[in-house]
């Protein structure tokens, strides 16, 4: 029986997500398994991998063959290095111990790696929303500039008109005690 380590799809439409799985090769891809050996979620940024590490790699030196996803989901999460590595102990290379030390090495640096890359995503986001924010205040700005400007033509259109009409009233007002003056003037000279 040729046994394969590969995913088992779960989810809804557009939305998939994974179980990572022991089965025998001729099973369908969602059929029967052996084994579930951790999940993988490709949704998030970056991918979730719940994986458990002891037994994916008790089943990699058993000869389980995974699946080229698969693949790389255990080489990012160090199951083939720990295969490596006890290769190395196997034929003598190096003690046990040193090769353990060796892959808390590998693991703390992978580990810095995507913290770095983590705290730059974020810094990018962080810079991006400000940029956004900036953006949109010299935008409403200029709108409020241009709405300021167009209240302050529509006052002095409609200031001219305002100030003739009193100053028309005014006029009249001052015509017409002049005109009776005269009026009385003339009617005391006859």
């Amino acid at each position: 029986m040729a046994t394969k380590i590969r995913l088992q799809r779960h989810g809804r439409k557009s939305y998939a997500f994974y179980s990572i799985v022991i089965a025998d090769s001729r099973a369908p891809r969602d059929g029967k398994f052996t084994e579930k050996i951790g999940t993988y979620n490709p949704n998030t940024n970056p991918a979730t991998v719940d994986l458990n590490f002891e037994s994916a790699l008790s089943w990699v030196l058993k000869g389980a063959q995974p699946t080229d996803t698969v693949r790389n989901i255990l080489s990012r999460e160090g199951v083939y290095m720990k295969k490596h590595l006890l290769g190395g102990v196997a034929k003598g290379a190096f003690g046990e111990a040193e090769a353990e030390t060796k892959f808390e090495a590998w693991k703390t640096n992978k580990q810095s790696g995507l913290s770095a890359l983590k705290a730059k995503q974020e810094a990018d986001a962080q810079a991006d929303a400000k940029a956004r924010l900036d953006a949109e205040k010299k935008v409403n700005e200029a709108k409020a500039k241009a709405l300021a400007e167009k209240k302050a033509a529509e006052e002095a259109a409609n200031a001219p008109v305002v100030e003739e009409a009193p100053a028309e009233e005014a006029a009249s007002t001052e015509e017409a005690p002049a005109a009776e003056a005269t009026a009385t003037e003339t009617s005391a000279a006859e």
